[in-house]
């Protein structure tokens, strides 16, 4: 991989034609490039010792790093991520990119990539003995991806963690840096699709370039509207949302949800831009859904992906995060039941139905019986949006509303382990808790984090409480 260059189309595609001239199968192999690129798909480049790898360009040198990538020319992505091997191995250190901007040539500084820590499949059936994500590949460790937009070259560099006099600790095997293009959204369904076809399960090895052809028409479910915002014309707007109609019986209630009084209270189901709506290639996930038996918890996180995206580059950002999780994670879809952006949208996340209990990877220990909501961008030292906190709230009154869940309430959830509760320990929650209230980490962001009080009151108020 030394002094690879992702331009050399050669290199980059898993295939070539073949043609009898070299000219021919050059042209070939450069229209096959350009439509993988149309497709979607991940470049994998390794960290390599600095020993091992090119000279840095001047003045941009990392004395000190032990792993690190040249700057240099690779095809276009949009989003950058770092993964090694073993899911369970820590990432002792800080790994750091920079990134060149496909329409100016600007190089960005230095942005950090952060270690995901829990937001991962749990890897053995739940606590309770119940559903599992396992079983669904290999999983890697990793970092959260960072959204960069259009871009064309990069450079990395990673420095072990140097305690006070103690040789610096080993970084994990495989450490790689992945870098994902969302490829362009496929046509709408028809309106007369054809009986569904099953989804083939995601490739379980990370190849220098993972491209699929778009699913069929009749794989993909039925279109919602567009998102909102400023690249959307006012006829492409939804109508007012439907109202949920509140259940009689327990005959019409979502599968798993308890009977617990003889007054329901329920929410208006709010717009939601579903898979199809956002482009998801449903061939590279896992085939087949899994669910818990119900919803006791909405956990809310943010992506750590960044806050420069627009809204009309959200679906985009979707499609990155969502190839990034499966074929560079290792995970069996993307890994939150549904997404919020900061222009008031509210995205369908892991495939299986809104309305359902579908198990996601968002909170290692607690994926059982939750559900895992993460508003699109940081806000550790950023303030969420207005739009975003009023999206959150419908979302989370009409979903918990499903399972006769008081959004003001708590409740308690069995630890199927992680580094703040010992496995089989049951754990009082808030029936909308932050990530960090089941995990040891800064999730949600501080700032997000302390919005959640006014997300939990509007929220009940919404169902009627």
């Amino acid at each position: 991989m030394r002094g690879f260059l992702a331009s050399s189309v050669g290199v980059v595609c898993t295939a070539a034609l073949a043609l009898p001239s070299a000219l021919g199968t050059a042209h070939a192999r450069a229209d096959h490039a350009d439509r993988a690129a149309l497709r979607g798909g991940t470049q994998s480049l390794p960290l390599l010792p600095p020993d091992r790898e090119l000279p840095l360009d001047r003045g941009m040198a990392a004395p000190g790093a032990d792993r690190q990538l040249a700057a240099r020319d690779v095809s276009p992505f949009s989003l950058v991520g770092a993964v090694w091997n073993d899911a369970s191995a820590d990432l002792p250190g800080r790994v750091q990119v920079r990134t060149r901007a496909a329409r100016t040539g600007a190089w960005s500084a230095w942005r950090d990539l952060r270690a995901y820590e829990d937001d991962a499949p749990d890897p053995a059936p739940g606590a309770s003995g119940g559903a599992s994500d396992a079983g669904a590949g290999h999983p890697h460790g990793g970092t959260a991806p960072l959204w960069v937009g259009d871009s064309d070259g990069v450079q990395a560099r990673v420095r072990a963690a140097r305690p006070t006099g103690a040789v610096p600790a080993g970084l994990p095997a495989g450490l790689r840096l992945e870098l994902v293009n969302p490829g362009a959204a496929p046509a709408p369904p028809p309106a007369h699709p054809t009986p569904a076809q099953p989804a083939h399960p995601h490739p379980t090895a990370v190849a220098h370039w993972h491209a699929h052809p778009h699913p069929t028409a009749a794989a993909q479910p039925r279109q919602e509207p567009r998102p909102t915002g400023a690249a959307v014309s006012p006829a492409a707007r939804p109508a007012t949302p439907t109202p949920t109609p509140r259940p009689s019986g327990s005959a019409q209630l979502p599968a798993g949800q308890a009977e617990t009084g003889a007054v329901r209270h329920t929410a208006p189901r709010p717009r939601i831009i579903t898979r199809a709506g956002w482009g998801a290639d449903e061939t590279i996930r896992e085939s087949g859904y899994v669910y818990s038996k119900t919803v006791k918890v909405a956990f809310v996180h943010h992506t750590v992906t960044g806050n420069s995206y627009t809204c009309a580059q959200v679906p985009s950002v979707l499609r990155s995060i969502y190839r990034y999780h499966v074929q560079s994670m290792g995970w069996r879809d993307y890994g939150y039941n549904f997404t919020v952006d900061k222009c008031g949208n509210i995205y369908e996340g892991r495939a299986g139905g809104v309305a359902k209990a579908v198990l996601g990877a968002h909170t290692l220990g607690f994926n059982e019986n939750s559900m895992g909501i993460a508003v699109l961008g940081t806000y550790s030292t950023k303030d969420p949006s207005a739009k975003a906190m009023k999206a959150l709230s419908r979302l989370a009154a009409w979903k918990l509303g499903l399972f006769n869940r008081n959004p003001r309430g708590t409740t308690h959830l069995v630890s199927g382990g992680g580094n703040r509760y010992e496995k089989g320990t049951r754990v009082k929650l808030r029936v909308i808790s932050g990530h960090r209230d089941g995990f040891a980490t800064e999730c949600p962001g501080e700032r997000l984090y302390r919005k959640l009080g006014s997300v939990r009151s509007t929220a009940a108020r919404l169902q009627g409480r």
